[in-house]
């Protein structure tokens, strides 16, 4: 497996080793030994998310003020631009962000760890998007960045408008959301 660094150190892409034939392929999406030795990140995942959305879906900028997740995101079907947002208040990165196209294609799996926003757009007719996290799902503590944040300027690559949840419609621009001290 390769490790990709990013123009943020913490969040990492990974290449996974692909074996393939005429009967198909197959790989390890996740292996707990081969990450803490590539990225010296200790990690225990406790949930499993799948989701399934078509084009022009966007799907954050979410995050949890309490019991922040890590997660571990990649695309089964079809393509997404995934993005990670630095919103520790005190990192050198923050209110920066990274861009990766994960896709079934690709095989490529980011590593959003806690402390950043996360989101994604999908590129193709449909997408399905696995993700591990380190933490369980606590809706009182979520928290929604606004997508379109002018101060962010994040190039989500839209040739139209996102389709957006209410809650997504909803989040609030870095200077006035709540982070991570």
């Amino acid at each position: 497996m390769n490790v990709l660094p990013t123009e943020i150190p913490d969040v990492l892409v990974f290449e996974p080793r692909v074996f393939e034939d005429d009967r198909g392929f197959f790989f390890e999406s996740f292996n707990e030994r081969v990450f803490t030795d590539k990225t010296g990140i200790n990690v225990q995942f406790v949930q499993d998310n799948h989701s399934r959305s078509c084009q022009n879906v966007l799907r954050g900028l979410h995050y949890q003020v309490q019991q922040p997740q890590g997660k571990l995101v990649r695309a089964i079907v079809g393509t997404i631009l995934d993005v990670a947002v630095d919103i520790r208040r005190h990192s050198p990165t923050f209110g920066q962000w990274i861009s990766c196209r994960l896709s079934a294609e690709n095989k490529r799996v980011l590593w959003v760890p806690p402390g950043f926003a996360h989101g994604f757009v999908v590129i193709s007719e449909v997408a399905e998007v696995l993700y591990k996290a380190t933490d369980y799902y606590a809706p009182q503590h979520e928290r929604c960045l606004l997508w379109n944040d002018p101060d962010l300027a994040i190039d989500w690559s839209l040739t139209e408008e996102p389709i957006l949840s209410t809650k997504d419609q909803a989040g609030k621009t870095l200077k006035l959301a709540e982070v991570y001290p």
